[in-house]
């Protein structure tokens, strides 16, 4: 089985914040098959079909790797069989970066699953936030809006991570790679 787990915030206060990605990828993902997030069996919201699962943890970003974790405690599932969609402000706006495993690169809440999973064995799509010249402390940039004048062209890049996910899903990492990573800066957003 693979379990697509999108990184966020819960709440309203948060959900138009560019630290949200994972979440709006996986939202119209489950929107494009029909499917309805409901609550877990722990702190996330789940949604089961078939050989996949999509996992939308509500622990607030710094702490998804405990809803990770018990996801996977619960289901039996290992930190192999996951994607972990998440935001990336050291990459361009309109840049997909799919990697079989690593580091956390500074992502708080990659360095929790790491620390709840111990293990960096799992597989990731990053994307791309960083679309300003001058964003400022990085803290403070994730939590906020992109201009509401951008929504077309990010909209575009949340089609562009599910079709990345709907490929992967049926191929191999490396295949997937070699197709999605290249940079695919959206047409009138310097960055």
């Amino acid at each position: 089985m693979t379990v697509l787990v999108g990184l966020g915030n819960p709440g309203r206060n948060y959900s138009d914040t560019k630290h949200n990605f994972g979440f709006w990828v996986l939202d119209k993902f489950a929107e494009k098959r029909s499917l309805k997030f409901q609550a877990g069996k722990g702190d996330y919201l789940l949604v089961k079909s078939n050989d996949i699962a999509l996992v939308k943890p509500t622990t607030y970003m710094n702490n998804s790797g405990m809803a990770v974790a018990d996801y996977c405690r619960y289901f039996q599932n290992t930190a192999e069989e996951l994607l972990v969609v998440y935001d990336d402000i050291d990459l361009p706006l309109g840049t997909l970066r799919f990697k079989p495993n690593g580091g956390s690169g500074g992502h708080k809440g990659l360095e929790s699953i790491i620390y709840q999973l111990e293990s960096e064995d799992f597989n990731r799509l990053r994307i791309g936030i960083s679309a300003e010249n001058e964003m400022g402390p990085s803290e403070r940039y994730v939590l906020s809006p992109f201009p509401k004048d951008w929504t077309e062209k990010i909209n575009e890049m949340i089609e562009k991570a599910c079709d990345g996910i709907d490929y992967f899903l049926t191929h191999d990492m490396k295949e997937t790679m070699n197709k999605f990573n290249e940079n695919t800066n959206v047409k009138g957003i310097d960055g």
